[in-house]
């Protein structure tokens, strides 16, 4: 994922604003380049709010070089100015079903140029379409990790020349990236987890991104990861990373297309001929760096093209972690919440589909000379990647009843995780096992096509 910064020339309607702006220049790398206009400051907020011009977004706090107050400093009394509150949870509960170009404009209008939209270069482009039709200037951000697609880079420069505007590129430290590099190679990520890589290539460029702005856009949905993002307002204090003013509350987190379903943003992209990433017509969903996505098959969640190789549950990079929904999970699988209420269903429930416990499972390990073949998927009721395959599963174990070969689950998750690893070949959820009849050790599906006809062939190459 990337994202950057940028200003769009000034498009602005009605009577209330009748001063024209200039074409800003070409933005510098790593400076937050600024309009030619009056700064209004933008509504107020639950903060504290200094008089200012707007800063770059890695700009440090001017500071006085004086060593000699006026008298003035000296004696005049101190003047606090008296800031209204505004309460979010509220304004997201009245925005709750407003479009997103509603919000879109009232985010444009309370913030200013002290607000800025996060683009990764990939169906997040609908966010800048959006701010465009309000009328009002805006910014654009972008983190550049130095390991993007080509046609990342290609749509960065398309949606520069489509909107008038110059996306400010974020980098990673380069001494960081180095000593991580040197330490620990260029892929260490496929052996010990994506997050050290994402801390350095995206985590801190943002979080250097975010000083320099009061209120910033995001382009997360709910459907995007229904286990991690199933509860993401549609405005929020960021209860994250800090904004221009420093400490808890000084940053306001946006999300216009949050209720909004991945069909519907695609529909307004064409409805708008907006240009978007090549890749997506390549089966690329969810784009991030090069090394980390991949193209989603049928049967699978668009989350599961990023970090395939670890469980569901890893599979955010840090940018949102404020939102990432924690749940706990009790004896039969479910999650629950803090009053015990049950939030997601146990997976393949079908009496196609056979129940296997430890003991279960451990004595079908021991037989060398089984009865019938087996095939045993091994699932954890929250991952998103099992639940996208249920249907091809059960539809499966249909066919295949009557037919000699057991269809059967076991939940590898929680305490049985670690026995699953070792003795079953779990890598990441869902993985999938064939026992054939004459030998003991279980034969891994290696592909990650999960639909019917695939699973089928599979089974019948083995039988």
């Amino acid at each position: 994922m990337a994202f950057s910064v940028a200003s769009s020339p000034a498009a602005v309607h009605g009577s209330s604003m009748s001063s024209a702006f200039e074409q800003p220049r070409a933005a510098q790398f790593g400076a937050f380049q600024p309009f030619d206009r009056p700064h209004v400051p933008p509504a107020a907020v639950g903060f504290s709010r200094r008089r200012c011009a707007v800063k770059a977004l890695n700009a440090e706090p001017k500071r006085n070089d004086s060593i000699v107050p006026s008298a003035a400093t000296l004696f005049a009394p101190e003047v606090v100015e008296k800031v209204e509150v505004e309460d979010y949870e509220k304004l997201a509960e009245e925005l709750q079903n407003a479009s997103p170009l509603e919000i879109m404009d009232k985010a444009l209008e309370k913030f200013g140029n002290d607000i800025a939209i996060a683009f990764s270069g990939a169906e997040d482009v609908a966010l800048i379409e959006y701010a465009h039709l309000t009328g009002r200037p805006f910014r654009v951000f972008s983190l550049d990790t130095g390991r993007l697609n080509p046609e990342t880079y290609k749509c960065f420069d398309e949606v520069e020349k489509r909107y008038g505007i110059r996306i400010e590129y974020m980098f990673p430290d380069a001494a960081e990236v180095q000593a991580l590099v040197r330490s620990k190679g260029l892929f260490s990520f496929y052996e010990d987890g994506h997050q050290e890589c994402c801390r350095v290539r995206k985590v801190r460029p943002l979080r250097r991104a975010l000083k320099g702005l009061r209120a910033w856009i995001t382009g997360q949905r709910k459907d995007q990861s229904p286990g991690t993002r199933s509860e993401i307002p549609i405005v929020q204090v960021d209860p994250v990373f800090e904004g221009l003013d420093g400490g808890i509350g000084s940053l306001v987190k946006w999300n216009p297309v949050a209720n909004v379903k991945s069909t519907d943003i695609w529909n307004f992209l064409r409805a708008m001929d907006v240009p978007v990433n090549s890749l997506h017509a390549q089966g690329y969903v969810s784009i991030g760096c090069e090394p980390c996505t991949r193209p989603v098959l049928p049967g699978q969640h668009e989350r599961e093209g990023r970090w395939w190789w670890e469980d569901a549950k890893a599979k955010e990079c840090g940018l949102h972690k404020g939102n990432i929904k924690e749940e706990n999970l009790n004896g039969n699988g479910n999650a629950v919440h803090a009053n015990g209420s049950a939030t997601i269903p146990d997976l393949f429930t079908t009496q196609n589909v056979i129940t296997l416990s430890r003991p279960g499972i451990e004595n079908l390990l021991k037989l060398e000379n089984r009865k019938e073949s087996w095939l045993v998927v091994l699932y954890a009721p929250w991952c998103q990647f099992c639940q996208a395959m249920e249907g091809s599963y059960v539809e499966l174990a249909e066919k295949l009843a009557g037919s000699g070969l057991k269809v059967a689950k076991f939940k590898a998750d929680e305490e049985e995780k670690a026995f699953a690893q070792q003795e079953l070949q779990l890598g990441s959820f869902p993985t999938i096992l064939f026992f054939p009849k004459h030998s003991s050790r279980p034969i891994k599906y290696p592909s990650e096509k999960r639909d019917v006809d695939s699973l089928m062939a599979f089974v019948n190459a083995l039988q």
